[in-house]
């Protein structure tokens, strides 16, 4: 199944107001039943490899700056996907992301449509706040759209 970039399907400003970078990938899992949760853990915990080694570099590479370096070994109950908190929870959307000094971010994973016609759209919004922000968000550009688009590809498998 190709991942698509798509309008992103929500509101962003009642997610993450005054948010300067807003993004949208979907893709479709046919009639599989997947709530928000369960496709968020398949994404976020049983991602590819590659994927982990890059969270562990930008770690390393972010920890003298003072950012948030969350535990990689968060649970998925409760209240946490992977190391991401969980803001807000349905059976169709998970809000999950943390504020630091530098930025504050959202992912959103939405499981909408139905029967055969079933798809996973995963949104991501930024809000910067200063220099390092937008430096790191700059920064990490170019592997966002790789890491979200490969973290999608696992729920067609």
């Amino acid at each position: 199944m190709p991942v698509e970039e798509i309008t992103p399907p929500l509101d962003a400003e009642a997610l993450l107001s005054g948010a300067q970078f807003v993004d949208a990938f979907r893709i479709g899992i046919g009639d599989r039943q997947l709530d928000a949760r369960q496709a968020a853990i398949q994404m976020i915990e049983h991602g590819p490899r590659w994927i982990d080694a890059l969270m562990r570099l930008r770690n390393l590479l972010v920890t003298p700056f003072g950012l948030k370096t969350p535990r990689p070994d968060a649970a998925s109950a409760g209240d946490s996907i992977g190391i991401f908190p969980v803001r807000s929870e349905t059976p169709q959307r998970i809000v999950a992301g943390f504020d630091d000094h530098h930025l504050d971010f959202r992912v959103v994973i939405d499981v909408e449509g139905a029967a055969a016609g079933r798809h996973v759209v995963a949104s991501t919004l930024v809000r910067t706040h200063n220099l390092l922000g937008r430096t790191y968000l700059a920064t990490i550009m170019p592997f966002h759209r790789l890491v979200v688009q490969a973290m999608l590809r696992r729920l067609a498998t």
